[in-house]
């Protein structure tokens, strides 16, 4: 076989992971080829077109501290800012945008032709090429490139939908990895052959409506419709990004009805999700129209959104109305909702049925414990959302690049960011649907707040080589801002409502007193740069207030890091453990924990067989390579 060229990395795939990992391995200094069917594709949002929400608005902000794409992507081209959650604790606000579809994608390839490290290799990646338990390349199938193969030191694959693809519209099927693209098979078989522990999904998307179709004002008049609108000022993902001046777009809400329901009764028989024809495990949390009707029988009606695909897109995306019915049940059941009478449908909904990989056969580098060098990413780790893609894409594309050049890996821990703690649950306990992020995941989460993404993880991002010396600069002049407000607050005494005096700080520990009013009121003077003021002040006012549960969090963090700092050898015989049981032994040789700390959050293993494990570790003599 002609090795036709040699990379440092490759990437298959230009999805939200690929992306994320070419443009962060780009950035290191690695030599970069990109794999696609079309450059054109490239961050494509194939379901909903939209970037956020409960806790992946807090991936999207760590992704950027880190010095990736997809916050600086959103913040221009973004044609809807919402910040979900704002009645509640600071722990869970998140931020959410609806994007310009192909504005987005077109953004995020200008941005990857920008780096000279990237190379675009357009084709259909074939096998994956190994030697000594090593990547060595990748192999195109037959007839899509010039060439044989690509040399490569490290491969990170993430090919979304794409592995043994095949979508479902009533009785109609068809392989593809989704709407007008083929499948990967060829792919798909050389990942098996390898042996991992593999299985099969499904995600869906809803269908898309003609704008021209619906009369929105007429609607909304006659209370069929209630306008969803963006906030004032918007809220911006990127810490780079000073202010967000674009006009935005409305959306509209609605509600299924009684109809819908007996619609979706009537044709049950009829769905792929319920006749037998689909075996692949959908997303608990996300639904489909079919799941919500049988799933919830109580429930007299769901939430639907009409949101436009750009500012002059043509389609509606009918948020919340996700299904695999046949097209001209889709068809009645669009019709029935309030306000869609005369809507055209430009094109049906569908399931996907996919392959992914146990994320289990992983290490915490998003690295093959298999073969050296093979990174995975995204959807065939069992992932749903750009988001979770896109993060998983930063951490494989860093240590692909530093595999490929001989330098100390990246990891990031639980208690350090929410990229962390969806690479723990992972790699620890697998995946029997499609992974979604919640806030609730992290047990940390007061410390893990939007608003201190960057405190949190810009260094870490400096370490590794993905920040640059101007972010670096802005970065350092943010901090020390931070810290000097922390002091300001501890030495400036204010008059409390009792007549009192006592610090600012004191003061702003109550629950009701706001650090922004008493700035307002000229009571306490703070040092704010006006394109990062939301940012400034939330995150010294919540330091401040919560101080107390902060510090808990802080201890526990300590407390637990004392077991993650005890290190499990690779090939660690836990079956001459004596004392621990047939099932705990097969978990850990399974899940291959690399700390103590790492066994214990495995299901199944209890703290009485880690406080055991604990006793052997470093004590039993390890096989010989």
């Amino acid at each position: 076989m002609t090795v036709k060229d040699h990379f440092d990395v490759i990437v298959i795939g230009a999805g939200h992971a690929g992306c994320e990992a070419a443009y962060a391995a780009a950035r290191l200094g690695a030599h970069v080829g990109l794999c696609t069917l079309s450059a054109d594709t490239s961050a494509h949002m194939p379901c909903n077109p939209a970037v956020g929400g409960t806790a992946k608005g807090h991936l999207v902000r760590e992704i950027d501290a880190l010095g990736g794409l997809m916050g600086r992507a959103i913040d221009a081209t973004g044609i809807q800012f919402k910040l979900l959650n704002r009645s509640r604790g600071p722990a869970v606000w998140s931020p959410r945008a609806q994007a310009d579809k192909k504005v987005y994608g077109r953004w995020v390839r200008r941005a990857l032709e920008a780096e000279p490290n990237v190379e675009w290799l357009i084709g259909r990646a074939g096998r994956v090429l190994a030697e000594h338990g090593r990547i060595a390349g990748l192999a195109m199938e037959d007839g899509t490139v010039e060439g044989d193969a690509y040399g490569c030191a490290a491969l990170v694959v993430t090919t979304g939908t794409f592995l043994n693809g095949l979508i479902h519209i009533g009785p109609e099927q068809h392989p593809a990895g989704r709407a007008g693209e083929p499948p990967s098979r060829e792919l798909a078989e050389s990942l098996k052959s390898f042996g991992f522990e593999y299985g099969r999904l499904k995600t869906g998307t809803p269908p898309r409506l003609d704008r021209e179709s619906i009369d929105f004002d007429r609607e909304v008049s006659r209370g069929a419709f209630a306008v969803e609108r963006g906030d004032d000022p918007p809220v911006p993902f990127s810490f780079l990004t000073s202010r967000i001046d674009r006009a935005q777009i409305d959306c509209y809400l609605l509600h299924t009805n009684d109809r819908v329901r007996d619609l979706v009764r009537a044709n049950i028989d009829r769905s792929p999700l319920y006749n037998g024809q689909i075996h692949g495990i959908g997303p608990r949390y996300c639904p489909s129209l079919e799941d919500k009707i049988v799933r919830f029988p109580d429930k007299e009606r769901h939430q639907i959104f009409l949101e436009p695909e750009g500012i002059d897109a043509r389609e509606i995306y009918v948020n919340g109305f996700s299904m695999s019915l046949p097209r001209e049940v889709q068809a009645d059941l669009v019709h029935a909702l309030p306000g869609l009478g005369d809507a055209v449908l430009l094109r049906p909904g569908y399931a996907v049925e996919y392959d992914f990989i146990q994320p289990t056969e992983l290490t915490r580098r998003l690295e093959t414990k298999r073969i050296a060098g093979l990174f995975l990413a995204g959807q065939i780790n069992g992932t749903s959302g750009y988001e979770e893609a896109a993060a998983q894409g930063i951490v494989a594309g860093v240590n692909g690049a530093k595999r490929a050049l001989g330098q100390n890996g990246f990891e990031l821990r639980r208690d350090e960011a929410y990229i962390g703690v969806l690479v723990d649950d992972l790699i620890t306990k697998g995946c029997l649907e499609p992974y979604r992020m919640f806030t609730s995941r992290a047990e940390h989460r007061l410390l893990l707040r939007i608003d201190n993404a960057d405190l949190r993880l810009t260094p870490r991002g400096r370490e590794a080589g993905l920040v640059d010396d101007d972010r670096w600069e802005r970065f350092c002049a943010r901090r020390d801002r931070f810290d000097r407000n922390l002091r300001t607050l501890d030495c400036t005494f204010v008059e409390a409502g009792s007549g009192d005096r006592m610090s600012a700080s004191q003061l702003l520990r109550q629950p009701e007193v706001r650090l922004e009013r008493l700035v307002s009121e000229g009571r306490v003077g703070l040092e704010i740069d006006a394109a990062n003021a939301s940012v400034d002040v939330a995150s010294v006012e919540t330091s401040v207030k919560y101080a107390g549960y902060l510090r808990r969090q802080e201890i526990e963090i300590e407390r637990a890091r004392r077991n993650e700092g005890r290190r499990i050898p690779v090939d660690f015989p836990f079956d001459r453990v004596p004392g621990l049981s047939k099932e705990v032994v097969q978990r850990l040789s399974q899940v291959r924990p690399d700390t103590l700390g790492h066994a214990l959050r495995i299901p199944g293993v209890t703290p009485a067989a880690v406080a055991v494990l604990s006793a052997y570790v470093g004590r039993l003599p390890q096989p010989s390579m």
